[in-house]
């Protein structure tokens, strides 16, 4: 982990709520996809942890939704001014289990670290599935990045206004895989769970302090209690206690 003072390159939205941020600086020590960072922000007491969407040895990009009063700050920031982030945090993906069926499944603003593993997947000769759930059209995050993969989303939307009605679940249904990468809101990492033969879930959780201190983000699981923010965010199908 390290603390870096990294400059704010581009700050923009995506849709009506969510924002794309690119830092540069020393990002080189990030190592795998589903990692995050943690980004101070003045006036406020914690940290924000936030997904990893992209990165290079000298930037990392990240997509966010303004849903306090933290993020809207943050979305209100312009290019040039600095953040005080650490990075990287928690143990991402093991992208090396991926099997030549690998599905990509995610909610909402649970898709940025699926981008991060489809690029690795792709650089090893595997084109994964990719199952994504939003509420409506309008939420739907970039997919080009994906399709310039040769990957093609199948989308569900809650309202049927683009794609599948229903949830990333019901698009998962009309896929054949054999191992799941997943990310999202809890309750619906629990139904890709109910469905997926085997992989790694990525848990989205409050944080205090973003590296073991505070054991304020402590689960259960089937071998020991761990700490999200370190021992996760990501864990594997076999060791998740619902």
């Amino acid at each position: 982990m390290d603390r870096q003072l990294l400059t704010i390159e581009e700050n923009k939205s995506v849709t009506h709520d969510t924002w794309y941020m690119k830092l540069s600086g020393d990002c080189s020590a990030i190592s795998a996809p589903g990692q995050f960072i943690n980004i101070r922000l003045d006036g406020f007491f914690l940290r924000r942890p936030i997904s990893i969407y992209d990165h290079g040895d000298s930037w990392v990009s990240i997509l966010y939704k303004v849903l306090g009063k933290g993020t809207a700050a943050m979305s209100k920031m312009r290019p040039k001014e600095t953040l005080d982030v650490l990075l990287p945090l928690g143990n991402g993906f093991d992208v090396s289990l991926c099997t030549g069926r690998t599905l990509l499944a995610a909610g909402g603003i649970g898709m940025p670290p699926m981008y991060g593993i489809a690029k690795e997947l792709c650089a090893r000769g595997i084109t994964p599935q990719l199952a994504l759930g939003f509420n409506t059209e309008a939420d739907i995050l970039p997919l080009q990045p994906f399709e310039d993969l040769g990957i093609h989303p199948v989308i569900a939307t809650a309202d049927g206004s683009c794609g599948i009605k229903g949830f990333v679940t019901d698009a998962m249904d009309t896929l054949d895989y054999d191992y799941v990468c997943t990310c999202g809101p809890e309750p619906m990492l629990k139904a890709v769970y109910e469905k997926m033969p085997a992989g790694q879930l990525s848990f989205e959780e409050r944080m205090g302090c973003g590296f073991g201190a505070c054991m304020g983000c402590s689960c259960k699981t089937k071998y020991e209690t761990k700490r999200i923010c370190t021992d996760g965010p990501v864990l594997m199908k076999e060791e998740v206690i619902w």
